[in-house]
């Protein structure tokens, strides 16, 4: 089966200003690499729509949605905080977003594609249930990890989130909950945004011990994060067995990232690509989603999605483990 691509122009229409670092110029040096590498041709492109609301509201308040319709109708700058910057055209693009992964969600379990990657804008790991937060409005995620626990009946759910900052919003949706496993691998919280993320948040209630973050110290590079995954994630991964595997694949662990202080490699996100998604063909007969979130250097991101699409193309054929 093939690779999915949720990829169109119509995520560059989230209008962020020059000097915002999400810009819309992320996408466009995807697309870029996309064609210079042939990559284009080797994904099947997975069509998408504006997502129900009754998904959105699954995940976040009906007052918050309120209040990005309101900020997106009445040309207001921000919603909540000056860095989720919105334009009128914000809102349908968002939910386009989330659209398009409950689309390449729904085309992995039915057996159309084998997994996917989702290039989509605006990025969601921060949005809360009740407020935007690190220039996301809805959490895609979460919303995609609900709808294939309502849809398909599934039970276990894993989340690696590899972005340089900790997936706030993620964790707190699903902290309580034993359905939804979350792994963050991020930079300290003592010194980075959102200041979340210790490692002592483990969850709590029914969830305690369904969320492992794993803090990493300024300047950690490829063997460091190749030293986690083989110490805590691929074993707590596989401890777990997910029937399905989301990635929420932000590449501003790079060396050279705008908003990091990590030093991971092209060769380093490949390598962790490839970890991950053999555990999804042990447990989750293939299934992995993986969302766009953060990279904000143009040329490390390019680089980074073009050895992430790479292994998704080669995934071995799924196992049935799930």
């Amino acid at each position: 089966m093939p690779t999915g691509l949720v990829h169109d122009p119509v995520y560059q229409r989230h209008a962020t200003g020059p000097r915002h670092p999400e810009r819309p110029e992320r996408l466009e040096a995807i697309d870029t690499m996309l064609h210079e590498t042939g990559l284009i041709d080797a994904v099947v492109t997975v069509p998408f729509h504006t997502v129900d609301e009754s998904w959105l509201l699954k995940m976040h308040d009906r007052n918050y949605l309120h209040r990005i319709h309101a900020a997106c109708s009445y040309g207001v700058p921000f919603v909540d905080v000056p860095d989720s910057v919105v334009c009128r055209a914000s809102e349908l693009v968002a939910k386009q977003a989330v659209g398009g992964c409950l689309e390449a969600a729904k085309q992995v379990m039915t057996g159309q594609i084998n997994n996917a990657f989702c290039a989509v804008r605006p990025p969601g790991h921060h949005a809360e249930r009740d407020r935007s937060m690190g220039f996301c409005l809805y959490n895609n995620i979460a919303i995609t990890a609900e709808y294939l626990l309502t849809e398909y009946d599934l039970s276990r759910i894993a989340i690696v989130d590899f972005d340089v900052h900790h997936g706030n919003g993620t964790q707190h949706l699903f902290e309580d909950r034993s359905d939804v496993l979350f792994i963050s691998t991020h930079e300290d919280p003592n010194h980075q945004f959102p200041g979340t993320g210790f490692s002592d948040e483990q969850g709590v209630g029914a969830g305690k011990g369904y969320t492992l973050n794993i803090p990493m110290s300024v300047g950690s590079d490829d063997e460091a994060f190749e030293k986690v995954f083989n110490k805590k994630v691929l074993p707590r991964l596989r401890e777990y067995q997910p029937q399905f595997l989301l990635i929420s694949a932000g590449f501003d662990a790079a060396t050279n990232d705008l908003l990091g202080h990590l030093c991971v490699s092209t060769q380093g996100f490949a390598w962790m690509s490839q970890q991950l998604i053999q555990i999804a063909g042990e447990f989750c007969q293939g299934r992995v989603v993986s969302i766009l979130e953060g990279g904000y250097e143009v040329n490390s991101l390019k680089q980074a999605v073009a050895v992430h699409i790479e292994a998704l193309l080669h995934a071995s054929v799924p196992s049935v483990n799930g």
